[in-house]
């Protein structure tokens, strides 16, 4: 699969663009609005010295990259669809449908949602059998991490396949076993952030003070290992049989609060202000450098130990 068609480019899509690129991908880029093409190249240049030093690239090759403002010519040669349009089932579904006229028979066509259920999303697709949804982690185009979710109708030969051009561009998919609403890694932050909300509005925390109760405490076992594995360290030399016995009590506790609170104006300006000192008058675009640096070195060093954990 070497001809990718993105469409969309906002955040996402740009973010796809960039990773494809840096893995020898022919990419046609889709928007309505041919202002966007300098605004991807510029995020290219930007993101650039973070990607090559993570796949060990020397140059980005731009003459790989092409912009079009017709649907038809950015998918009717494409062996791979990656679509990257906002969050919205009634969009999403005649955007596919759109798709499904334009594209070749075989190609694979996949939504980059965050939550959707690919069966509707896909209901007036032609040939559903090889559509999928795959939901990165922004950046995309740094972040391992993709979740392959298939519909009622996908077929296992289109999702092997997707499963294994995603690993040919440094993914490690995580196979969603079948839809459902907010597939796995979201519904586990939707629980957090949740909760995060209801401990500002009650007055408990500032916005960073519970990043820092991340970043110094679970955020640092998480970039290695998960919950399960980090929670059967914690039952000793028993493993989670003992932790379950030690710990399981605390789940009949009142510690959570699941339902989101009311996001009212003034909740909502705790966590603008909050996060605006939080970011001590830095850019969006430094402190986006600032993360991908970060990501780059911290994967680097995260494969040494992956490697020691894992065989």
């Amino acid at each position: 699969m070497k001809k990718i068609a993105v469409i969309g480019t906002g955040v996402i899509g740009s973010g796809w663009i960039i990773r494809f690129l840096a893995h020898d991908k022919k990419v046609i880029a889709y928007d309505k609005d041919t202002k966007l093409k300098k605004k991807i190249i510029s995020e290219i240049k930007r993101t650039w010295p973070h990607v090559k030093k993570l796949f060990n690239k020397k140059n980005i090759k731009l003459k790989d990259f092409t912009f079009t403002t017709s649907l038809k010519e950015a998918i009717k040669d494409a062996d791979f669809i990656q679509e990257c349009a906002p969050e919205n089932y009634k969009l999403k579904i005649k955007l596919m449908n759109e798709i499904g006229k334009y594209a070749k028979l075989n190609s694979i066509i996949s939504s980059s949602s965050s939550g959707l259920l690919p069966s509707r999303i896909y209901s007036k697709c032609k040939n559903p059998s090889r559509t999928i949804i795959a939901h990165p982690f922004n950046p995309v185009y740094l972040l391992p991490g993709v979740e392959l979710v298939p519909g009622k109708k996908t077929k296992s030969i289109f999702l092997k396949k997707a499963q294994k051009f995603y690993k040919s561009i440094s993914m490690n998919p995580i196979m969603v076993k079948k839809e459902l609403p907010g597939y796995l890694a979201d519904r586990l932050q939707e629980a957090l952030w949740r909760e995060a909300l209801h401990i500002i509005n009650e007055g408990y925390g500032s916005t960073q003070d519970l990043d820092r109760s991340i970043e110094d405490g679970p955020g640092l076992r998480w970039s290695l290992m998960g919950t399960f594995l980090t929670f059967h360290l914690a039952g000793g030399k028993e493993g989670m049989k003992h932790m379950l016995e030690q710990f399981g009590p605390a789940l009949k506790l009142p510690w959570t609060k699941l339902k989101a609170p009311k996001l009212s104006k003034k909740l909502s300006s705790r966590v603008i202000k909050g996060t605006k000192l939080q970011s001590k008058g830095k850019s969006v675009e430094l402190i986006s450098n600032i993360r991908d640096q970060y990501l780059v070195d911290l994967q680097k060093l995260r494969k040494k130990y992956e490697n020691k954990l894992r065989k």
